[in-house]
């Protein structure tokens, strides 16, 4: 398997992307992998306008991986794991799992985000928080992973 591609899709009503840190942060993060970031976007916190630019980011971009900021905790306009499994087709609970595991080590209050991973086709899609210290800290709690989880949504065997 050749370098993974990542698309950022930033959920958020306040900011453009002058603004979006948590954004940014990601794609130096991507590339310091060697990784490519093939788009960066951001959308407004309304589940259509989340779940299209998903499906463009996917469907379109062919990003291996597509990493959502924002719009994962408790508040009302908070709707970006709803639009995730609304074009989404499998669960991938170990992900989300471990980067709630993850920063609950840094914070408390990481028991409060509703963020999901799912496969759409041959695609993770990965919902981050829009904060960039919470993104940077999530991140690091499963970059790891990512290879091995591309390579399985793939198609790929496990190497012995």
């Amino acid at each position: 398997m050749g370098a993974l591609t990542f698309a950022i899709v930033t959920c958020s009503d306040t900011r453009d992307i002058s603004q979006d840190t948590a954004g940014a942060a990601l794609e130096t993060l991507i590339d310091a992998e060697g990784w490519t970031c093939l788009g960066r976007t951001i959308v407004k916190d309304e589940r259509a306008d989340i779940a299209a630019a998903i499906v463009e980011a996917c469907d379109d971009l062919d990003a291996d991986v597509v990493l959502t900021c924002g719009g994962s905790g408790l508040s009302l306009r908070d709707v970006t794991p709803e639009a995730t499994m609304d074009v989404c087709d499998r669960m991938v609970p170990g992900i989300a799992e471990g980067m709630r595991a993850h920063s609950l080590t840094i914070t408390p209050y990481a028991m409060l985000s509703r963020a999901v991973c799912m496969q759409r086709g041959r695609h993770l899609v990965v919902n981050l928080p829009g904060s960039e210290k919470a993104a940077r800290e999530n991140w690091e709690g499963i970059v790891g992973v990512l290879p091995h989880a591309i390579k399985m949504t793939g198609g790929g065997g496990h190497d012995n």
